[in-house]
């Protein structure tokens, strides 16, 4: 999923030196959401494997 907003977020700055502003802004909005939804969802794997006793790595 990091791959996926890394992905849009190269898109969005080709585009904007480009002048595609709709284009930028969308794929940056995209890129925006997939980071956060990479985050939460890394937080909540380091939350479970807390709980189940596994140190962190």
């Amino acid at each position: 999923m990091l791959g996926w907003a890394l992905t849009f977020l190269v898109v969005a700055i080709i585009a904007g030196v480009f002048g595609f502003g709709g284009i930028a802004s969308a794929s940056a909005g995209i890129a925006q959401f997939l980071f956060f939804v990479f985050v939460v969802l890394f937080v909540i794997a380091m939350v479970a494997r807390a709980v189940r006793g596994k140190p962190p790595v």
